[in-house]
């Protein structure tokens, strides 16, 4: 657990370094959005908000998903669960996420949602669990494909989201709640458009456990 935290600094500074080179690279500067400063609700206004009515998924960001997360300041409990596994288990996922060309849906739960779990469970922090286990959470959150607001909240009656984690899967409903196997969630604002997916923002960790 200590390798972990002292291994922090080098992994944000890589994380960093690696945004910064892509920033660089970016062929056309004027079209690439500002993150830096914006709040949650600023990056989404930024981008095509939730509606029933919408016809196709939202053009690709300038950003992939992992910088999307960092840069929205409200997702450092994502962040900080996806690098704790990287660490322990030579997952990979943060560079999935952040270098990967493979189009992915993410549900992602803001701070708010990681710290209600975490007072739930009695602990102060993503470090205190099972790390296997916070692999298990993170791939239940996470479909493959870009999946808009339109492909995941039906119109009538309830449609569901197969994951990453196999066999398990949610369902969503047409109120943009979310019915787990451990427990319920709903979808705060949707359809904020990664280079290499697209993510819902959700209120509650949810658990492929009962």
């Amino acid at each position: 657990m200590k390798r972990f935290y002292k291994s922090i600094p080098q992994i944000t500074m890589c994380l960093m370094l690696t945004l910064f080179i892509l920033s660089c690279n970016t062929e056309d500067v004027s079209t690439t959005q500002d993150y830096s400063e914006a709040s949650l609700y600023e990056l989404i206004e930024a981008n095509t908000s939730y509606s029933t009515n919408a016809k196709a998924a939202p053009k690709k960001g300038a950003e992939p998903i992992a910088a999307v997360a960092i840069n929205a300041g409200s997702f450092n409990e994502l962040v900080a669960a996806l690098m704790y596994v990287d660490e322990q288990l030579d997952a990979g996922l943060v560079d999935l996420f952040l270098n990967g060309t493979d189009q992915f849906t993410v549900f992602a739960p803001n701070d708010d949602a990681f710290n209600a779990l975490y007072g739930a469970l009695g602990v102060s922090g993503i470090t205190d669990l099972d790390a296997g286990l916070v692999l298990q959470v993170l791939q239940y959150h996470v479909t493959t494909g870009r999946r808009a607001s339109n492909s995941v909240v039906p119109r009538n009656g309830m449609r569901t989201i197969e994951t990453l984690l196999p066999e398990a899967t949610f369902d969503v409903y047409p109120d943009l709640s979310i019915m787990a196997i451990g427990n319920s969630a709903n979808i705060l604002a949707a359809d904020i458009s990664a280079s290499n997916g697209i993510i819902h923002v959700i209120d509650s960790v949810i658990l492929p456990i009962e």
